[in-house]
């Protein structure tokens, strides 16, 4: 009788999970608990489809691809901001960079390794490795960080101590930065998935019954 009611109550929670789903977006299918519509998902979860893409605004209103999301992980991967074209400032220069609203459950990964470019000198009072061994100097020598070439540039892995919340740019401070994720000392840049990937902390007590 238990292991009956165990199934049972296991079926139902599928089936509100798959009934609460939103529709595709474009190609890209749309897990629950994310949500493109009030209809659907979970409105503490919101995305956006814009065009057909999907898309994930940030706290200071700058929209981001989403390139791919793993509901068993309740992670998603988005795009790190495009370099302006010969320059060394990220797209999200005048939004300081990429900040989520701190009442949403949503965080930065600790999975991510943070490149920042074109810093002032200050930032080699920090903790991070600003050496000319950073992996910075490799993407600065890539076609995508050519606008970065021979700034000062420094890199740091995404960790409990520091916020789970914003990756700081600014003018005076650094001006740019890109983002891998899951990197591994010695990676060749050809191997690099660039991306932010953020994780969302599960709803359980919110699907509806």
């Amino acid at each position: 009788m238990k292991a009956i009611l165990i199934v049972s109550v296991f079926i139902i929670i599928c089936n509100v999970s798959a009934l609460d789903a939103c529709p595709k977006c474009g190609k890209t299918l749309v897990p629950y608990p994310l949500s493109t519509d009030e209809n659907c998902g979970n409105p503490s979860y919101k995305v956006y489809c814009n065009n057909n893409i999907l898309q994930f605004l940030s706290a200071d209103g700058f929209f981001y691809d989403i390139l791919t999301i793993d509901p068993d992980a309740f992670s998603l991967v988005i795009s790190p901001p495009l370099l302006q074209k010969n320059s060394c400032y990220s797209a999200d220069l005048s939004s300081g960079g990429f900040k989520l609203d701190e009442n949403l459950p949503f965080n930065i990964s600790s999975r991510n390794t943070v490149m920042l470019f074109n810093c002032s000198t200050s930032i080699l009072l920090s903790p991070l490795n600003c050496s000319t061994n950073s992996i910075c100097r490799d993407f600065e020598r890539s076609e995508m960080g050519s606008g970065c070439t021979d700034t000062l540039c420094c890199h740091y892995k995404k960790d409990a101590s520091m916020t789970a919340h914003r990756i700081r740019i600014r003018l005076g401070g650094c001006t740019s930065y890109t983002c891998i994720v899951d990197a591994k000392p010695g990676d060749p840049i050809e191997s690099w998935n660039y991306g932010i990937e953020l994780q969302w902390s599960p709803p359980f007590s919110s699907r509806r019954q």
